[in-house]
């Protein structure tokens, strides 16, 4: 089983070499920025950015009592899900980490074939936390994300997965593992907001 979901028939480890194989040092520095704005303990900053985003959204001049609810609404679930996700996406990052216990590239391949820039770990690969951290951030973001902004979350997500393999502290099958199970995360947070709100804003003697 484990052939097939986490060494891909031997395609994770190619696909490590190949991304970890490239080595510029303004790629470095690239590759280290993005793993620094995927770290999980950026929660508080980008909960502040997102409340203060949420107040200048909502606080518009040209819209109606109605509108103005709806967008008060959509912010106040956004921010919600991303801090409600967050804790339970915590919680399973610390439940899976020390029970899969994935050894890293450092551990997991001969000596010497893994180029390893910052601080080498070697232990708990799987799911990637950072990884896991940029989707939640840009899933949780996603319903009041304009098209050009989703595409700049996609990308977001993406630097931040290829940085962790492009730095040596991953495999693209943890950096994966971290992309689905935070997705999945958000997805049943939504879910539950999403009825919460529909329970909120009902009158008394309302019926399905």
């Amino acid at each position: 089983m484990k052939e097939f979901l986490y060494d891909w028939g031997g395609a994770n480890v190619w696909l490590f070499h190949a991304i970890n194989d490239i080595r510029f040092e303004w790629l470095d520095r690239v590759m280290l920025l993005g793993t620094a704005l995927g770290d999980h303990n950026l929660f508080t900053p980008y909960l502040c950015l997102l409340t203060l985003i949420a107040l200048i959204m909502v606080h518009r001049p040209d819209q109606d009592h109605q509108h103005y609810r709806l967008q008060v609404t959509r912010w106040m679930s956004v921010i919600a899900v991303f801090s409600v996700a967050y804790l339970l996406d915590g919680l399973l990052l610390g439940f899976l980490k020390p029970l899969l216990d994935f050894p890293r590239p450092p551990l997991a391949l001969p000596a010497g074939t893994v180029n390893i820039v910052g601080t080498p770990e070697y232990h708990h690969s799987l799911p990637s936390g950072h990884s896991s951290f940029a989707m939640l951030v840009v899933a949780s973001l996603w319903p009041v994300l304009q098209r050009r902004w989703r595409m700049a979350g996609a990308v977001f997500v993406l630097w931040v997965g290829i940085s962790r393999s492009s730095l040596g502290a991953h495999f693209p099958a943890d950096v994966l593992a971290g992309f689905l199970s935070s997705l999945a995360v958000v997805l049943l947070v939504y879910v539950a907001v999403h009825k919460l709100v529909q329970l909120a804003g009902r009158r008394p003697g309302d019926t399905d």
